[in-house]
């Protein structure tokens, strides 16, 4: 792999080893000793070092990969050993940590199930696909994965997975990436004790059969048992009350909010003793749902395993690690990635705000100077005397002309000084904060700033990233499922949390 050249040797950090300069080989990638399979190894290095994949070869990988997702069901049967993985959404550098021995296991040696949402969000989902679908195709009978409710064209078209191959590859390449994300499986039993599944159960769940008849290779609906199981979650709520067994989930804009009543249905029924489940950020990486009390084995498990999401959230990402029929919790801290711009923007577009700021001052003081004048400038003096001369002479006919207009015109100049004086704040603000304000529109598929928070200054930016439960209040809006008909996105607005506990961020 020969890394980007610098002749000039003008590369600002050289502490910082330059990206790989061409795609991974198709010899490299799939060397002769491994039988035509993938250098998952190598090509994680590849990738880590921000290396690129072929277009030719990724389409083999992902084709490679299909012929294994074609042969499972709709339902998956695993026994432990087993690390059981939430929401990754394209944090790639993340997923390394994973990956490791101390924190999920070494793919080698430990079998995985990934519950769904592979991408979006992040800026590194096509990394994350193929360093997973590498891994699959060396490992299939140890390594897993579920659909997530972002493994579908509505969502990776709102969010930023589609924009992220149209940068990195092309309109066919997502195509065919969606088309993969069509035959994940739905739901895996653990231990013929657990439930695995990315969202939660559905009032059309009545037992594990139902998920076997599904036809899950499509789009998933906006309704029903399909769509429930992506979408549905646990209610906010101690001990797990509802006013009934179901209630609509107008976070999500689809689906259902269910209680410890659905879930103990269900449950009794199909012999099993919790629901283990991804689709929601948590700070600490996970959460145990005891609504049958504290001593009781939880009835829901959540799991969430994307730290620091968005870059905003400050959460610890975890997994699940079953062993000998325990089960455990192992957290782990985010890990800084390479920096890129929002929206995959070029650097021209991000300089805007830098060369706006200072045309907006240039205007600022032309107005200034038409309005204040310039006493330093030197003049003649008998330039001046003449110039008193004519003004007196045509100061009543000026007056008759203009008719009051001159106060207006001071009243407008005003005015105009007070918009550019304006701007000049907003786009200082732009330019000082840039780092944060980036980061803060970077949570928002809309790419939108929350309304009023650049005339606030500097606090209130500081502020809106402050904390977790900041950050998931902002984002909340991004959580419906979107229209069928795609419309604007809102722009959000931040206010600093109450003393009562928030609503649980969704994702």
């Amino acid at each position: 792999m020969d890394i980007l050249k610098d002749p000039t040797n003008d590369r600002q950090v050289k502490t910082l080893k330059p990206p790989p300069h061409r795609p991974l080989s198709k010899n490299l990638m799939f060397p002769d000793k491994l039988k035509n399979k993938p250098d998952w190894k190598l090509l994680k290095d590849h990738l880590q070092k921000e290396g690129r994949v072929a277009k030719e070869e990724l389409f083999k990988l992902v084709a490679d990969c299909n012929k294994l997702l074609k042969n499972e069901g709709n339902v998956l049967y695993l026994q432990d050993p087993l690390t059981v993985v939430g929401d990754i959404h394209g944090q790639f550098y993340d997923l390394l940590k994973l990956l490791e021995p101390k924190v999920g296991g070494n793919p080698e040696t430990t079998k995985y199930l990934f519950l769904g949402d592979f991408v979006d969000r992040g800026s590194y989902s096509i990394e994350v696909v193929i360093l997973l679908y590498a891994i699959k195709i060396n490992y299939p009978n140890t390594v897993y994965f579920l659909r997530g409710n972002h493994e579908c064209r509505q969502l990776t078209a709102f969010f930023n997975f589609k924009d992220e191959c149209l940068y990195k590859y092309d309109q066919e390449t997502y195509e065919m990436l969606m088309d993969s994300f069509d035959l994940f499986p739905l739901a895996c039993i653990i231990n013929s004790k657990f439930i695995a599944i990315h969202g939660g159960i559905s009032p059309d769940l009545k037992s594990i059969e139902d998920i076997k008849k599904l036809d899950r290779y499509h789009e998933p609906p906006r309704s029903g048992l399909f769509c429930d199981l992506l979408w549905s979650d646990p209610v906010d709520h101690d001990q797990g009350n509802l006013d009934g067994q179901w209630k609509s989930n107008e976070v999500r804009g689809c689906s259902w909010f269910f209680g410890i009543d659905a879930s103990m249905k269900f449950l009794q029924r199909n012999s099993l003793i919790s629901i283990i489940r991804a689709h929601e950020a948590q700070l600490d990486g996970y959460k145990m749902h005891r609504w049958n009390g504290g001593q009781d084995f939880p009835v829901v498990i959540t799991i969430f395993s994307a730290p620091n999401y968005c870059d905003v959230y400050n959460n610890r990402g975890a997994v699940i690690k079953f062993e000998n029929n325990t089960l455990n919790i192992q957290q782990f801290q985010y890990t800084p990635h390479p920096y890129l711009l929002p929206n995959f923007m070029d650097i021209f577009t991000w300089s805007i705000p830098f060369v706006a700021e200072k045309i907006t001052e240039m205007l600022y003081n032309l107005i200034q100077a038409g309005d204040q004048g310039d006493d330093e400038d030197d003049v003649n003096q008998e330039d001046i005397e003449q110039f008193k001369q004519l003004t007196n002479q045509n100061k009543q006919f000026n007056k008759q002309q203009s008719g009051g207009s001159t106060g207006k015109s001071t009243e407008k100049l005003k005015n105009k000084l007070k918009f550019v004086a304006t701007m000049m704040k907003l786009q200082k603000t732009l330019r000082e904060e840039s780092e944060s304000v980036m980061k803060l529109k970077g949570a928002c598929p809309d790419k939108r700033l929350p309304k009023g928070i650049l005339s606030a200054g500097k606090t209130a930016i500081t502020d809106a990233l402050a904390d977790f439960n900041v950050a998931k209040t902002a984002d909340i809006v991004n959580e419906k499922m979107p229209a069928q008909a795609q419309i604007p996105q809102q722009s959000i607005s931040i206010k600093k949390p109450s003393n009562n506990t928030p609503q649980p961020k969704k994702k």
